[in-house]
Formats: structure tokens, sequence, C-alpha cells
């Protein structure tokens, strides 16, 4: 199971390793020569205890290092701009996924079928997906290390993904920023399915009992490590928006009581 954005993402690390590489490696034989040639029994290296400066091994000295750095930035800056999380990924309509980091779980919305999941997350291989991403609680970091990209989830914000499956599998994703006793196990399941698989697995959900509500919301945000996966057959539409416009809302009470004081 793999991605278009991890694919760019390690061919980026790896040409910088490369190019890196030019430099060290010999770096390291001269290294080895230098102490070869001119160590204190038996080199034969030559005595010039008045030679102190010479331009052109400050030209191969500076001069290379500089060049591959103007090489790594040039390089640097025309991927980063190209794998801009928030820039959409070429293909179908996308997938609509919200995100929400709990303690120390996460809750998934697919606000266009109406459902919503905890640590399960279902993709359609070959369909690019959106994910809109926040937090109820410390700041967590959203990653699906198979489909590359990492990003911030905070509290009364919203941040996004563009992220895309190529094939079918299964792999894991994960929060990467420490927030904990239940951090090591902050992962949830992801699928990558076929569009018929997809399908089915979106019914599978809608067969569920439980039904997100306030109610709901609240017992699921208390702490839990490792908590099981559940399902739920329907959200309330806007249920992302108001999760952040309740923080919003706290700090707008928080301000206006301050100022009263």
């Amino acid at each position: 199971m793999t991605g278009p954005i991890a694919e760019a993402e390690a061919e980026l690390m790896w040409r910088a390793f490369w190019l890196m590489m030019i430099i060290i490696i010999p770096v390291i034989i001269l290294t080895l020569v230098v102490a070869w040639r001119y160590r204190a029994s038996g080199g034969k290296g030559d005595y010039q205890p008045d030679w102190d400066h010479s331009r052109a091994l400050e030209v191969v000295l500076w001069g290379i290092p500089f060049a591959m750095i103007a090489v790594l930035a040039t390089i640097v800056w025309n991927q980063t701009h190209r794998l801009d999380p928030y820039k959409p990924l070429p293909g179908a309509d996308p997938l609509r996924v919200q995100a929400i980091a709990l303690d120390w779980k996460w809750l998934f919305i697919y606000p266009d079928e109406g459902i919503g999941t905890v640590n399960e997350l279902a993709l359609p291989a070959g369909r690019p997906v959106t994910f809109h991403i926040t937090s109820e609680v410390a700041m967590n970091s959203f990653m699906i290390p198979a489909l590359g990209g990492q990003i911030y989830a905070m509290a009364g914000m919203e941040t996004k993904l563009n992220l895309l499956s190529n094939d079918v599998g299964e792999t894991e994703g994960r929060n990467m920023q420490f927030t904990g006793d239940g951090f090591s196990d902050q992962t949830f399941r992801v699928l990558s399915l076929s569009e018929s698989d997809f399908e089915g697995w979106t019914e599978k959900v809608r067969q569920s009992d439980a039904t997100l509500d306030v109610a709901t919301f609240a017992e699921i945000s208390k702490p839990s490590i490792a908590a099981p996966v559940s399902y739920y057959a329907s959200v309330p539409d806007g249920f992302f928006a108001s999760r952040i416009a309740h923080f919003i809302g706290s700090e707008h009470s928080h301000s206006g009581g301050t100022q009263d004081q």
C-alpha cells in the first residue's frame, strides 16, 4: 500500500542523501589519507612550517559545499511547494474525511456519507482524500506513514492534508506528537479498498446501533488507551465545525470575562 505523496517524499530524501554523499564520502576518505600520510612516525608529507594559505584549497573547501547547498536548497524548495499538504491532488472528486484527535484515539467523520468511526479509517484506492483535521485535546500530529505527509492537529484550529492510496491494502496511522500515557497506543487502522468494497464498508457502518451526538461524543472523549474500533451510523451536520467553534467561543468568553474584571 503506497501513495504518490509518500513516493515523492522518499525520492526527495534519497536524492538529498546521495547528493550529500558527494561531499561526505570524499571528506571521510581524505581524512583517512591525511591522517596516514602526515602521521608522526613514518609520514611522507612535506614539512612546511611557514605555509599558511592556499587559495586553490580554500576554493575547493568552500566552493563545493556552497554549490551543494544551493542545489539542495533549490530541490527542496521546489519539492516542498509541490508537496504542499493543502494542495488538492489531481483526479476524481476527493473524499472528505474529518479527523478529530482525542485522548488517546482518533474520531473520523465522513460528512458526505453521514457516518463516523473511531480508530478505523477506510479510503477508496485511486481516489484523492482531503482530510480536515483538528484536536479536542492537546496538540497531536496526524500521519499515515505508508501514504506520506504529517500535519498537526490543534484545538480550535483546522488543518488540511491531501493524500491518495495507489492500491488496495491495509496499513496503520498514528499520532506522532507525544501526548501522555496513551501516546504509544494512539494508532488507527487504515483500509484502502476498491470502490465497491468502500461502498460496502460504509453500508456496514450505517448498520451500527450507535449514533454520534453530544452525549456520545462526551463519552468517547474520555481518556482511554488502545480504544477499540467503533462505528456510528449517523453524525449531525456541521458536527466537526461545531467542535472548532466550541473552542473559539470559549476563548471569546474568557477574553470578555477578563475585560469585565
